[in-house]
This record gives structure tokens, C-alpha cells and sequence, in this order.
């Protein structure tokens, strides 16, 4: 074999993957544990994986070193339940809203974490989630709604991103 093809594929190979992952502006001073529990999926950038899903959750657990996630949602057309198990750490300092999520062995995504309110007692309340670009997009609450306030704030957010949120999936049945 030819070692600087091989050198040179190498190369092209990590600089495409380096490439592809957009590095966004997340929250900092983020706190893993106020971030933990049940989440309601209130809208998403379809996607392969939740494409025709509704009443979809998303779980985090904290589990020795890293994060189990358990991500959950009614298929009308199956008329069953679908659940995907998985496994979120941190990729920088864990007090920055970047993680990393697989579901498919060693194979890691961006879980990028735009924005966020808080409750009174300091839970995050709702979060705006990212892929690696925004084909990946999500709004969750721990409400199965959101109020007045949220929807306009996050909808906002939404649209600073340059992302018109009348393509998302609004699972919540509200008007954008």
C-alpha cells in the first residue's frame, strides 16, 4: 500500500468529521443534576429516528461516568410504544452544556445545549438541543406545554438561529 495515500486519506478523513460538527454557542455554567429526569418533547426538526412519533420523552439518569438516556415515543401507525436506550458524557467540562449521546455502540453525536429556563428551585424547566447541525433540533420541557412566555422566548431563539420554526414538528398540537 502506498503510505501517503494512506496518510493523506487519514487526514482528509478527520478533517471532513472535524469539519461536519458545528461548535455552537451553549449555556455554561450548566448543572448535570438540575438537568437530570423526564423531559416532554414539545418540538423537532423531523428526523429518521422520531419520524411519525408522538408523545415522546426523553429520561436522563445519572449512571456511574456518564449519562443513560431513555428516549420514548407513541408510533400511531404501529399503534406501540418505541424506546431507544443510549448514553450521554461530557465532551469538554461538565460545566458546559456540550454533550456527546450514542445509541449506536461507539458511535457518538453532538448534544448541544442552546439554551434553557430555569424553575423557581433551579431545575431546568425547558432547553433548546442541538445535533451537530440543525437538521437535529429540539425544544423540551417537563411540562407537556409550554406557557405564553416560553413559546415566544424559544420560538425567538429558534428563529436567531436562522431556522424558520414553521419546519418543525410541534408535538404539543400548538401554533408557532
Amino acid at each position: 500500500m502506498n503510505w501517503r495515500l494512506f496518510l493523506i486519506s487519514i487526514i482528509m478523513i478527520y478533517w471532513l468529521s472535524a469539519c461536519s460538527s458545528q461548535r455552537l454557542p451553549v449555556i455554561q455554567d450548566f448543572e448535570v443534576t438540575q438537568y437530570l429526569g423526564t423531559w416532554h418533547e414539545i418540538a423537532r426538526m423531523e428526523n429518521r429516528f422520531e419520524k411519525g412519533l408522538s408523545q415522546v420523552t426523553a429520561e436522563y439518569r445519572q449512571e456511574g461516568d456518564h449519562i443513560m438516556v431513555i428516549n420514548r415515543g407513541y408510533s400511531a401507525a404501529e399503534q406501540r410504544w418505541k424506546q431507544a436506550v443510549g448514553k450521554a458524557r461530557f465532551e469538554g467540562a461538565s460545566d458546559e452544556g456540550r454533550l456527546e449521546v450514542s445509541f449506536f455502540g461507539p458511535f457518538y453525536g453532538d448534544y448541544q445545549i442552546l439554551a434553557a429556563s430555569r424553575n423557581a428551585d433551579g431545575q431546568y424547566r425547558t432547553a433548546l438541543v442541538s445535533g451537530n447541525s440543525f437538521d437535529y433540533l429540539w425544544l423540551l420541557s417537563r411540562e407537556p406545554s409550554l406557557t405564553d412566555e416560553e413559546r415566544v422566548y424559544f420560538t425567538d431563539k429558534i428563529r436567531a438561529l436562522g431556522v424558520n420554526p414553521d419546519t418543525l414538528v410541534w408535538l404539543d398540537g400548538s401554533a408557532k
